[in-house]
């Protein structure tokens, strides 16, 4: 009987090695594809264009417009402000605070009057993305695992030492990777969206320490992950109209208050014939970009290499396509788009970082078009062209600062397109997994490390 317990232990422990060394394998192998993971370079324009921010890879770059300098970041962590993929950056409503934050979740706020880092906070998981309350109060963050973090800032002194905040959690998508938060113009909503087709609104609490509990409303019609969302401010409406993009070639544009679909417009056909592209699944919306001061909307397309723009009829509540502003010469997909209530510019950045085959770990590259008016709203009046690069606000030292580098090889961001469209596919269309892997994930996930 001994023997055969023996034998027993022998084979059970035998396992137990191969399990190991499985785990291992497929532990390295988690490892490089997290390494290898692309980010695609974003962009965000200060409000009243103070300033333009791009982040690529785990570099934040800072363009001071009123001052025509780069920005030097002051963060006393000493070393890089983030040391991993940067997946989110914004500007808050009144354009006091800037919040970055990504994979090495670090969740970073700036004041953009001294551009030092006046708080950090530390999430559970790889951040996905941020947004500022609009009474500049609160900063939210999502994680890849749903949910929403809050955390609160009055009292934050520059004077201060840097804090160390405390995120607490606010609400939460069960287990769906959140693509995009915004806050409603009147502040008294906050929207997010997922992987899973959903848009969640829900109101903001007087006490956000405490929960966000009340759902106003679901806005559900996207038949694929949703990518981006984008408000359209109305004088009728002090809540504005939500824009959102996704996986299934479609603008689509709620009242939040209902959470009704109001009209639906199909942007992959055009992007396809506009892009002399027959590729199948190459027309994911990747950003939506209201135009302050008029009614149309830019749509940033995979494989178009320029913008959308969308006219919104506010009276009849639809949205149609105006017309495509094509970037003539060059390899330009915009991975991101920002605009400011003034100066009647559009920001568009391309670029990735982690790029197989590329000497620079980080490449951007930016572009402005002009000529939204304010005077005329009417979108058919607007005639907006391409500035070249001495056009742009900031000339040769800004897009030496924002990219890094005044020029950059037009074949590497051919590359970067390709590169940026696998990766948001990787990212967010659900994968399919083994037995053997799911069983994997589970005995390696981080948060039961960190427990132990």
């Amino acid at each position: 009987m001994e023997g055969a317990q023996m034998e027993d232990f022998r084979i059970e422990e035998c396992e137990n090695d191969n399990n190991t060394h499985e785990d291992s394998q497929m532990e390295e192998s988690e490892q490089n594809n997290k390494h290898m993971e692309v980010a695609p370079a974003l962009i965000s324009v200060h409000p009243t264009r103070n300033s333009v921010a791009v982040a690529v890879g785990s570099d934040l770059r800072v363009f001071n417009l009123l001052e025509d300098c780069a920005v030097i970041l002051v963060d006393e962590a000493g070393g890089a402000s983030h040391n991993d993929s940067i997946r989110g950056i914004k500007y808050g409503a009144n354009g006091k605070l800037f919040v970055s934050a990504g994979d090495d979740k670090l969740v970073k706020v700036w004041s953009t009057e001294s551009w030092r880092c006046i708080a950090t906070v530390c999430s559970e998981k790889r951040v996905s993305a941020v947004a500022i309350s609009n009474d500049g109060l609160h900063v939210c963050f999502a994680d890849k695992f749903g949910v929403v973090w809050v955390v609160d800032l009055p009292g934050v002194d520059e004077t201060q030492a840097p804090l160390n905040k405390k995120a607490v959690p606010l609400l939460a998508h069960y287990c769906s990777i959140i693509t995009s938060l915004e806050f409603s113009p009147d502040g008294h909503f906050i929207v997010s969206a997922d992987r899973d087709f959903k848009i969640r609104v829900t109101v903001f609490p007087k006490k956000p320490l405490d929960g966000a509990h009340e759902v106003q409303s679901f806005c559900l019609g996207h038949t694929e992950f949703v990518s981006c969302l984008a408000f359209i401010c109305t004088p009728d409406s002090p809540q504005g109209i939500l824009v959102s993009g996704g996986g299934d070639s479609t603008v689509r544009m709620w009242d939040i208050i209902s959470g009704s679909l109001l009209d639906t417009c199909a942007v992959g056909a055009k992007a396809q014939y506009e892009s002399d592209t027959t590729e199948g699944n190459c027309s994911t919306v990747t950003d939506v970009c209201t135009i302050p001061g008029c009614t149309l909307i830019a749509v940033a397309i995979q494989s178009l290499r320029g913008i959308m723009l969308l006219s919104c009829n506010l009276s009849s509540r639809t949205l149609s396509v105006m017309k495509v502003v094509s970037i003539i010469g060059e390899n330009f997909v915009p991975t991101s788009l920002g605009s400011s209530i003034s100066g009647g510019l559009l920001w568009m950045v391309t670029g990735a970082s982690k790029l197989r085959g590329s000497d620079v770990s980080s490449l951007s590259r930016v572009k402005v078009i002009s000529g939204f008016d304010k005077s005329s709203p009417d979108a058919s009046e607007q005639e907006p062209a391409v500035l070249v690069d001495s056009e742009i606000p900031g000339g040769a030292k800004l897009l030496e600062k924002l990219q890094g580098s005044i020029s950059v090889d037009e074949k590497v961001f051919l590359a970067a397109a390709d590169a940026v469209k696998t990766a948001m596919c990787n990212l967010l269309i659900k994968k399919q997994y083994s037995d053997e892997k799911r069983e994997f994930r589970k005995r390696t996930r981080n948060d039961r490390k960190s427990k132990q």
